[in-house]
């Protein structure tokens, strides 16, 4: 982009800010019932345009409409719902006591407030419910915002241009297009908040420009070396397989909280991996690529990314390791033995592509002990009988969340938060912590007139200091 292009979108950029922060200004965003009345206005726009999401959903990513429904439009709509449903409630003023230390002024409130326009920044694999299901926690919070919708994705961003501008005026939601250079020409503006979901790498640069206006964000990251699967030699082989082949085969393994690499007791791992293999060919078929219900890669970029990994390991390929360029279907893929040391499971895959690592079940404290030394990654999930354990690796690990004896599905829990930690995310959203994270909690005191004492007052030594110092003291306890 030239010179005066740019220009010409910085501009463009300010305008909308501009207007949205004027918009803002009206304090009609205040009003908790007009708020209700803009969540139920979104709701009617997606269930009015379900067609036209499909569509866009299988034209960027080969998704069916089941696949569609469970990974977007499903969750949307319940993260809307959610917001209906308790908003009156968590927007309530909190009130306390002030403490006996503040007499007379007794009564204090905490306002949640919103921050004003905010930025959020979606990527290309669940195009809609990243946007949109953000979207519903900036409304819920009082906000204005302008989506930044992925470029790699060009249907799903046109379809939620067209849905935001039926739904709202631009001086309220706006959705951008365009690429890296659009999206650096947004972080370049004074937003009052900040959302991104996308990669560490990425994240960073978003931190580094939101500090140049001390923008305060949150982020939903991918994890920068993945998250890990545990299956004792105890486990229910068959469950984990039939759960795992559904998990990542799921959206072609494009998601940020999938099953990056799996660390199986060797002393059932060649029976989970027929296993493994058996329900792959059950839930998407032997010839995985020319399954039309088989979602596919995002770009040519990421599918000779698969290509890429797969000849380098190709000695270890035990499942799958081909794929279609033309409709960018790569197979699911096993790659066993893997070293918890190897490269490939250093890194986050975003793709069909499962590492499985082999370990003595004796000594499973040696991948634990490895998940804790790199970057916490967005999710954990542990297969086995022993709940004891279980429970004691989730409560003592750091990681964003997780399963036992389960995949994935921990993001869909009503009122719990979601996100990751350090190099996975920061902050938290869903429910009543989406409106949290798009609110300031402000603190106001309510001062009296009348019974102040001189306590805090000067003179602090002589005669007084005694005194003053054992009511404080009394006070304080």
């Amino acid at each position: 982009m030239d010179l005066f292009s740019m220009s010409q979108e910085d501009q463009r950029l300010e305008d909308i800010i501009n207007a949205q922060r004027k918009f803002f200004r009206t304090n009609i965003t205040f009003d908790i019932k007009w708020r209700i009345e803009q969540l139920k206005r979104l709701k009617q726009v997606v269930i009015a345009h379900e067609e036209e999401i499909e569509r866009a959903l299988f034209q960027d990513l080969g998704r069916t409409k089941v696949e569609s429904y469970i990974c977007d439009i499903g969750p949307t709509i319940s993260e809307i719902n959610e917001m209906i449903s308790g908003l009156k409630r968590w927007s309530k003023p909190e009130t306390h006591f002030s403490g006996w230390i503040c007499f007379p002024s007794t009564i204090t409130k905490v306002y949640k407030m919103p921050y004003g326009v905010t930025l959020i920044v979606s990527p290309f694999n669940f195009p809609f419910v990243l946007s949109l299901g953000v979207l519903a926690a900036c409304i819920s919070g009082g906000n204005t915002a302008v989506i930044k919708a992925s470029s790699k994705s060009p249907a799903c961003t046109a379809e939620l241009q067209k849905i935001i501008a039926e739904a709202f005026p631009s001086e309220y939601v706006n959705v951008l297009d365009g690429g890296h250079d659009v999206a650096d020409a947004c972080l370049m503006q004074r937003f009052d908040k900040i959302f991104y979901t996308g990669s560490p790498a990425v994240g960073k640069h978003v931190m580094a420009k939101a500090a140049i206006n001390l923008i305060p964000i949150a982020m939903e990251l991918g994890g920068e070396t993945g998250n890990w699967c545990i299956i004792r030699k105890d486990a229910d082989i068959q469950d984990a397989a039939r759960k795992i082949a559904f998990f990542k085969s799921c959206n072609s393994g494009q998601i940020c909280i999938n099953i990056n690499q799996i660390a199986v007791a060797e002393e059932i791992a060649e029976q989970f991996i027929e296993a493994l293999k058996f329900e792959f060919i059950r839930q998407v078929t032997a010839v995985a690529e020319n399954n039309k219900d088989y979602s596919h890669l995002i770009n040519d970029d990421a599918f000779k990314k698969c290509e890429a990994i797969t000849n380098e390991y190709s000695s270890k390929v035990v499942f799958g390791g081909r794929g279609d360029m033309i409709s960018k279907r790569f197979a699911p893929t096993i790659i066993y033995p893997v070293s918890h040391n190897d490269k490939i499971v250093k890194h986050e895959l975003f793709s069909p592509i499962l590492p499985i690592v082999p370990f003595k079940d004796s000594e499973v404290s040696s991948i634990l002990d490895a998940i804790a030394e790199r970057e916490h990654p967005l999710a954990l999930y542990l297969f086995t009988k022993d709940k004891k354990w279980a429970k004691s690796v989730m409560s003592t690990l750091q990681f964003g969340g997780g399963c036992i004896n389960e995949v994935g599905i921990h993001h869909m829990v009503k009122g719990a938060p979601f996100n990751g930690v350090g190099h996975s995310g920061m902050g938290a959203y869903h429910g009543v912590w989406g409106f949290r994270e798009f609110t300031h909690p402000q603190t106001v005191l309510f001062g009296r007139r009348w019974f102040n004492l001189s306590l805090r007052e000067h003179p602090y030594t002589g005669k007084y200091e005694k005194i003053k110092l054992a009511i404080l003291r009394k006070l304080e306890k």
